[in-house]
C-alpha cells in the first residue's frame, strides 16, 4: 500500500462527512486534503482509543517528532511521507500541524469547560486550523477567504459538539460550557443522565443558534472570487449544517443518540451543492 492509499483508506474507512466532499476535487488537491485529513484522524485516535493518558502523551510526543522529521524530509509513517510534498506545494506551515497536536493533547488534561472562552481555544486547535490548512489546498485570491476558514471550522467543531454529546459523556467528557449549563439551571448530571427538560432544551438550541451564527458569519466572510475555488468547504457546510438543522427539529435527541445522515444522503447533498456551485461560477464568469 502506498502513502497516498493509505491516507485514502484511512479517509474513508472513517466514516466522515469530509469523505464526501474531497470526491469532487481535482487529483492534486484530493490527494492533499486526504493526507492532511488522514493525520487528523491518526491523532484523534491516539486519544479516542489510548485510555492511558500517560502513553497517550507518549503517542503524541512521537507525533510532534514525526512532523519535525516530515519537514526535514525524513518521514517515517505513510501519512507524513504523504504530506512531505504537499506540505510544500501548498504552503502548509509546521506550526499548524503542532498546534493540531496541542488540541488533541487538550483532551487528555481537561474533560470539563468554564467558559466558551476556552473552548474556543480548543475549537479552533483541532478544527479551525484544519479549516486554514483547508483554505490552502483549495486555493485562493482574497485573504479574507482565510476568516472565512477560520469560522467555519469553528461551526464545524460547534455542529460535532452538539451532535456528540450523548458519545462524548459516555468517555467522561463534556464539551458544553459549565457558565452556560449554570445559566440555564442544568449541570453536568443532567446531561449524564439524559435529563430532557424544557431548560435543556432551551440549552441544546443556545447551542445549535451558536453554530448557526458561525456557518453565517463564515459565509458572510467569503470572497465571491473565492466562492468555486472553496467549493468544498461548502460541500462540507451543507452536509453538516444539515445534521445541524436535523437536531434543531428535536434537540433532545442528541442526549439519546448521535444525529447522523445516510451515506446516500451525505452523497446527494455533496453532488447537489457541487453542481449549483459550478452552475453559479459559470453565471458570474459569463456575466
Amino acid at each position: 500500500m502506498t502513502p497516498d492509499e493509505y491516507c485514502q483508506d484511512k479517509t474513508a474507512k472513517s466514516g466522515s462527512s469530509f469523505y464526501y466532499s474531497f470526491m469532487f476535487l481535482p487529483e492534486a488537491q484530493r490527494k492533499a486534503i486526504t493526507a492532511v485529513y488522514a493525520f487528523c484522524r491518526e491523532v484523534d485516535d491516539v486519544v479516542d482509543e489510548c485510555h492511558d493518558t500517560d502513553i497517550a502523551r507518549t503517542k503524541l510526543s512521537w507525533w510532534r517528532a514525526e512532523i519535525a522529521s516530515t519537514f526535514d524530509g525524513k518521514p517515517n509513517h505513510p501519512v507524513c511521507q504523504a504530506l512531505v510534498g504537499i506540505t510544500k506545494d501548498f504552503n502548509l506551515p509546521k506550526e499548524h500541524f503542532l498546534e493540531m497536536i496541542d488540541g488533541m493533547e487538550m483532551d487528555l488534561e481537561k474533560n470539563r469547560y468554564a467558559t466558551f472562552a476556552e473552548l474556543n481555544l480548543y475549537c479552533y486547535r483541532v478544527a479551525s486550523i484544519v479549516g486554514l490548512m483547508a483554505a490552502e489546498i483549495f486555493g485562493f485570491k482574497d485573504r479574507n477567504t482565510l476568516e472565512y476558514a477560520h469560522n467555519l471550522g469553528l461551526a464545524f467543531q460547534l455542529t460535532n459538539i452538539l451532535r456528540d454529546v450523548k458519545e462524548d459523556a459516555e468517555l467522561g467528557r463534556i464539551y458544553l460550557p459549565q457558565d452556560e449549563l449554570a445559566k440555564f439551571s442544568l449541570n453536568e448530571q443532567d446531561i449524564l443522565e439524559n435529563r430532557c427538560s424544557d431548560n435543556m432544551k432551551q440549552l441544546l438550541d443556545f447551542q445549535a443558534k451558536r453554530a448557526n451564527e458561525y456557518y453565517d458569519k463564515a459565509f458572510s466572510l467569503l470572497p465571491e472570487a473565492d466562492r468555486y475555488s472553496q467549493r468544498t468547504g461548502i460541500i462540507m457546510a451543507n452536509i453538516y449544517r444539515t445534521v445541524l438543522h436535523a437536531i434543531e427539529k428535536d434537540s433532545c435527541q442528541v442526549l439519546k443518540q448521535r444525529a447522523s445522515l445516510s451515506p446516500l444522503r451525505k452523497l446527494w447533498i455533496a453532488w447537489r451543492t457541487a453542481r449549483n456551485e459550478k452552475s453559479r461560477h459559470k453565471k458570474i464568469s459569463h456575466a
